[in-house]
């Protein structure tokens, strides 16, 4: 193993930019701080200036991490379920305590701002650790009445060393859906952390690592060439968990298929919301904006970009939500008065912007932009952009079709119950989906029809502990958020008959 450097508790830290400087090319395997040979820059899009060197892990560095998880693996799992809960409850508790640390650092190296967005994610990441840390007594088995001369049973065991692959939107809610279940159920894990926005991901399973056993919990950091490529492809890997694109999933999934291990995925999403004639519209408009992730600069799977607005109440809402997008604070996410920070980097950028040029070239459209963008000269203008909606379009453009990942939504008229129907179901995808409507027959009727994993009636909420969250088509494989999840995915049934003749 590398010399390790670990000269500052993860608990002591005193400014986001200690963390940063002490997460500078390392890499977090078997307690300890790694340092790697090469390096990746991360940088502010807010400012556009250079926050830090994260590790950029080669093949052999990811491997010293895996072997890390390894040979931990066999003592943590025999540790009993009840103490490993113990364990990462404690754990989640301390993340709680230092949430606003791990916020400042997330705020900067995702340009999320920090009240309407970094905050509320780590109190969330926090309470989904603490949730799965309570659920140590539910890894059990069943006694099947098979032969009165025969004790049969099963029980459920850890996989292995779990691969778990984050993005850089949420990647501390996604981190902990995946870090929880898995160790809970006595696995042992390697995280790759995202190359845009890893060094909160880093704080945060530091601040964990002191209550574990070294090896148990360890993050790497690299691009998907390199450091993913090795992680997936290792014989030592049991499971694979993945959050991000479709196309990157598919490419995993492939990879899971041909060593024939499991694999769970959340993808992408074109989540529909369906605002009924009879909906609360004040409700309605609320939850457009904050089902659309708009704070979040749309960078959310679940986000409720085809809204389906009814003919009778088309004209109000449109009013009504203009007005609101229009009190949104557009600027430096570090600035308690931001609602809406940054796009995550330029890459992105050109993508949403080249999705709203194709809306712009098509006869008919209109395309709404709200909100002032900062003129702050302290502040990167080019990845900031304001919420905008798009109204117009015929439902096989590629702005009402393809996920955009960014503060861009689709707006359609609709009058004809069964049509509106069929349009929200017309996609590859299903992740989420909304209806608003105070009339409990169309409430159960629509969410019985609709084609998506995570469908609510008069909300749009993010991910919630004890809620089972995950789609169907290309939206992804398998469950998160639940009890559910961690039985289905993190462990493996073992069926034991013991004859007594």
């Amino acid at each position: 193993m590398a010399q390790s450097s670990q000269t500052t508790s993860p608990l002591s830290f005193d400014t986001p930019e200690a963390v940063i400087a002490a997460y500078t090319q390392i890499n977090l395997v078997g307690g300890e701080r790694v340092p790697t040979a090469a390096a990746l820059d991360v940088v502010n899009p807010a400012t556009g200036a250079t926050l830090g060197q994260a590790a950029a892990s080669d093949a052999a560095e990811t491997d010293t991490a895996v072997a890390a998880a390894k040979a931990a693996q066999a003592a943590w799992a025999a540790t009993p379920a009840r103490a490993r809960g113990k364990i990462v409850a404690e754990a989640a508790r301390a993340v709680a305590a230092h949430s606003e640390m791990i916020a400042q650092v997330l705020a900067r190296e995702t340009g999320k701002a920090i009240r309407t967005e970094c905050r509320g994610e780590i109190t969330v990441a926090a309470d989904i650790l603490e949730f799965y840390g309570s659920l140590g007594s539910e890894l059990k088995g069943q006694t099947v009445p098979f032969n009165p001369r025969m004790l049969t049973t099963t029980t459920r065991e850890a996989l292995g060393v779990v691969a778990a692959i984050l993005p850089w939107n949420v990647p501390l809610v996604l981190g902990a859906l995946k870090i929880g279940p898995a160790l809970v159920a006595g696995n042992t894990v390697v995280v790759k952390a995202s190359e845009e926005a890893p060094f909160a991901t880093f704080l945060m399973a530091e601040i964990m690592m002191q209550f574990l056993p070294a090896g148990v919990l360890n993050v790497v950091n690299g691009d998907g060439a390199n450091c993913g490529h090795a992680l997936t492809h290792h014989a030592d890997i049991a499971k694979i968990t993945f959050t991000g694109s479709e196309a990157v999933g598919e490419t995993i999934y492939k990879v899971a298929a041909s060593r024939i291990i499991p694999a769970s995925l959340e993808l992408g999403g074109k989540s529909p919301m369906i605002i009924c004639a009879d909906a609360d519209l004040d409700k309605a408009v609320a939850g457009a904006i904050s089902g659309m992730r708009f704070t979040r600069q749309g960078q959310s799977c679940t986000a409720a970009s085809r809204i389906y607005v009814h003919d009778d109440l088309y004209d109000a809402f449109m009013e009504k939500i203009e007005a609101q997008l229009n009190t949104l604070v557009i600027g430096d996410p570090l600035d308690e008065a931001t609602d809406v920070g940054t796009v995550i980097n330029q890459k992105q950028m050109d993508v949403i912007q080249g999705f709203v040029a194709k809306a712009e070239a098509t006869e008919g459209a209109d395309i709404l932009r709200f909100g002032t963008l900062p003129a702050d000269a302290d502040l990167a203008p080019d990845l900031f952009m304001q919420p905008t909606l798009l109204a117009g379009l015929d439902e096989d453009h590629p702005c009402v079709t393809q996920e955009i990942f960014g503060p861009v939504a689709a707006v359609q008229r609709w009058s004809d119950y069964e049509d509106v129907i069929a349009k929200a179901n017309g996609t590859h995808y299903g992740l989420a989906a909304s209806v608003w409507t105070k009339d409990l027959s169309t409430a159960l009727d629509s969410t019985s029809r609709l084609n998506a994993g995570y469908v609510q009636v008069n909300q749009n909420l993010t991910i919630q502990p004890n809620v089972s969250y995950g789609g169907f088509g290309r939206s992804g494989l398998g469950k998160e958020a639940s009890l559910e999840a961690m039985l289905e995915h993190f462990t493996r049934s073992k069926t034991i008959v013991i004859n007594f003749d």
